[in-house]
């Protein structure tokens, strides 16, 4: 039987339910809008934005220029002076009325995600859900989290484009309940409806956020580096976070900047294979679009033959496909690991670094493939790409150094626990790391001298929100840490002699690791 697109997920239907929800994020022509000074206005300049799913067209980004971006910055920081003399009752009320409002579009929220970033059903409902609850976690701890502290003013808010909801829409809405003014920029690949659907909610529950499009090279000045704004957090690239800390170092404001890193499993005197491969499995969640997915093995050198066998038989019972199609109009969604990566563009890089490892040497030990029956006949699959990994990969190739943000694993075999921890520590700080062994304590020792902020003693460690401090170490992280009362205090000032955690430039003033 052909597989058609669920009805559930019809692009034009949830279309028709976003027009009905928040019809005031288009304007009369039905091209999108951007929100500043208080309203949806400012339609830019056009441009096509491609479903990674099969290559259809969702709508157009409005991109805006450098300075119509000024006047959006401005505008938010008028609105903060008026904001941060509300008390903490008031804005509590309008945030959970919010959460509220949220909780009721979740099935649209969840669905457009998956036309927008590729999220499988799972992942796309997973994504909001997380905002939601998180961001209710701080509107019912408030008040002994923010004490006397007052509010920054204008947060500017830079993220990429794979956790929309759970990264950008959380920290916006913690920031706001927090006493400033919250501006964002849509992540340019992805996630725009679904941020101006709940942008637009915040904005009728009277909070001050605003949200615009364009392009990183356009805004980033002022974005960035405005006298508006008080305090930056970003989410991406190592290239574009040390350019953005470059341009900060001169100028006393607060940030934020979490930036990618090779995060590495460290297996040693190890036999816990089927626990292995349950989390080699889970690893994949999202095709590995994630800045805490692991993608760098570092292998005891008599082990591998069992980790082969673990890897091959965790990896070939994966799903990947078109995360939209059933049988017939009744079935449930399908339930795949993970869909496309986010563009053909990325897919395309992901083979440019496979190939270049392969003609420096490394030697490719599993190679997925895309199974017909998951795909449409005719459909664009030109995002779509199966795990692949490589063993022996040489210190030339350039993914021995770099995060591939996709399927790509690559193993590394040693012979001295000195190697061990030299290879995991290969990209100077990374965010999360892992350490598996049958000797506890030893692992629990050896996790001391890897270079990452959170170490899993036989599991992996994640992002984490709450009450659970992230951040990053070396490269992959700048700035005031986060996570529950960390997040307040990065987005409030205290009392002059307080310091706020995280890691800076100057580590003789703020530890680099708690």
């Amino acid at each position: 039987m052909a597989k058609i697109v669920s009805p559930q997920v019809d692009f034009a239907e949830l279309i028709r339910q976003v027009k009905q929800v928040t019809p005031e994020i288009y304007d009369q022509q039905g091209n999108y809008l951007n929100l500043l000074e208080e309203h949806w206005q400012e339609p830019g300049t056009p441009r096509e934005f491609i479903s990674p799913i099969d290559g259809s067209v969702l709508g157009s980004l409005p991109f805006l220029d450098k300075a119509t971006a000024l006047r959006a910055v401005h505008g938010a920081h008028r609105e903060a002076v008026d904001w941060g003399r509300v008390d903490l009752d008031e804005r509590k009320q309008r945030v959970q009325d919010c959460l509220d409002q949220l909780r009721d579009n979740v099935e649209l929220i969840g669905k457009l995600l998956m036309w927008e970033i590729g999220k499988t059903y799972k992942l796309g409902f997973t994504d909001i859900d997380r905002c939601i609850d998180g961001v209710q976690w701080y509107v019912d701890n408030m008040e002994e989290m923010l004490g006397r502290r007052e509010p920054l003013g204008v947060v500017s808010n830079i993220a990429s484009w794979n956790y929309p909801m759970s990264v950008l829409m959380h920290a916006v809405l913690v920031q706001v309940l927090c006493g400033n003014a919250a501006i964002a920029k849509t992540p340019t690949d992805g996630g725009f409806i679904s941020l101006s659907v709940t942008f637009a909610i915040a904005r009728r529950c009277g909070l001050p956020v605003t949200l615009v499009s364009g392009s990183g090279g356009e805004l980033s000045d002022v974005l960035v580096k405005d006298q508006a704004i008080e305090c930056l957090s970003f989410v991406g690239g190592r290239y574009n976070g040390r350019n953005i800390a470059d341009a900060l170092a001169s100028v006393h404001k607060r940030y934020m900047l979490e930036m990618e890193g090779v995060n590495t499993y460290g297996i040693w005197n190890f036999s816990d294979w089927n626990n292995l491969g349950d989390q080699l499995k889970k690893g994949y969640d999202y095709g590995k679009q994630r800045c805490t997915a692991y993608v760098r093995f570092v292998v005891e050198r008599r082990l591998f033959p069992q980790f082969l066998e673990t890897y091959w038989t965790a990896i070939r019972s994966l799903k990947i496909g078109n995360p939209t199609l059933v049988d017939n109009p009744h079935d449930k969604l399908p339930d795949l690991h993970f869909g496309p990566v986010i563009n053909s563009r990325q897919a395309e890089d992901l083979d440019r670094l496979y190939a270049d490892a392969l003609k420096t040497g490394a030697t490719p030990f599993y190679e997925g493939k895309l199974d017909d029956s998951l795909f449409l006949p005719d459909q664009d699959r030109s995002a779509y790409r199966a795990p692949r990994a490589l063993v022996n990969l040489p210190r030339q190739s350039e993914l021995y150094f770099k995060e591939p943000f996709g399927p790509i694993d690559s193993v590394v075999l040693v012979d001295r626990v000195e190697e061990l921890v030299g290879e995991m520590n290969i990209s100077n700080g990374a965010l999360v790391a892992a350490v598996a062994s049958d000797d506890t304590k030893w692992a629990q020792r050896t996790a001391k001298e890897v270079r990452a902020f959170k170490v899993g003693i036989n599991k992996l460690r994640s992002r984490g929100d709450r009450e659970e401090v992230f951040g990053g170490l070396g490269e992959s992280w700048k700035g005031a840490f986060v996570g529950g009362k960390l997040l307040v205090e990065a987005v409030t000032q205290g009392a002059p002699s307080e310091l706020v955690l995280g890691n800076y430039a100057d580590a003789t003033l703020l530890p680099e690791k708690i």
